[in-house]
């Protein structure tokens, strides 16, 4: 037997006399990626979908009246459906469409107006507060200078010129009369207020304060300012 030499036996009964192998490091083969690559920018289609529109029904506003038919507020429509339910309030007024919303214990009339069975007695508040939606309901959404379609606030004495942000100085605009009288006084210009500007009265403005778009079923009970 031929002896081993270097701890290999040559091919063919003889040994390598060149001495032991080295092994040969093997590099592990690259991984595979899991997404498959992206096409060339030419192929990509990319589709936008839009956003579907929020529920008109979680924007649905309701008048709430006292018992005595004093506007109170509006209401979510979610609300005054408990309202409902709960018996604390009848309606006054159902949508003008004759929408009903049905359940497995009933079915109730979509309200436009509804009023209390119980008088609730509220706060009554002397001052009411300078909001954009109702002055432009004190002023009809006229120009107080020009008696256009009013779409801005305007200071009759400028605030830069130490005018006071109240009822008594502020007004409803149109944008041209706005732009065109800028910082300056009425004298100046010599224009005339159509009408002198004045805090508004009525519990109802508490309403109108925070009121920007009327249910014209709404009007009869928040007085001919909101007409």
């Amino acid at each position: 037997m031929t002896p081993l030499v270097g701890g290999v036996r040559a091919r063919g009964g003889r040994e390598s006399a060149a001495g032991p192998v080295e092994a040969i490091p093997i590099a592990a083969p690259a991984p595979v990626p899991l997404t498959p690559p992206a096409p060339d920018a030419g192929d990509v289609t990319v589709t936008v979908r839009p956003e579907p529109p929020a529920p008109a029904w979680g924007r649905r506003r309701v008048l709430l009246l006292n018992a005595t038919y004093e506007p109170l507020t509006a209401l979510p429509l979610r609300r005054a459906i408990v309202l409902l339910v709960c018996g604390k309030a009848d309606v006054v007024h159902g949508d003008p469409t004759g929408l009903v919303l049905h359940s497995a214990a009933g079915s109730v009339e979509v309200p436009s107006v509804i009023r209390l069975r119980v008088y609730v007695r509220v706060p009554y508040r002397a001052r009411v507060p300078l909001t954009r939606a109702a002055l432009m309901h004190r002023d009809r959404f006229r120009c107080a200078y020009c008696a256009g379609k009013a779409e801005t606030i305007d200071h009759v004495v400028p605030r830069s010129r130490g005018g006071t942000h109240t009822w008594e100085n502020c007004v409803a605009c149109c944008a041209r009369c706005n732009h065109k009288k800028a910082d300056k006084l009425l004298a100046e210009l010599g224009w005339p207020l159509r009408t002198m500007p004045t805090a508004p009265r009525g519990r109802h403005w508490r309403l109108l304060a925070g009121l920007v778009d009327a249910d014209p079923q709404w009007l009869p009970y928040l007085g001919e300012t909101a007409a």
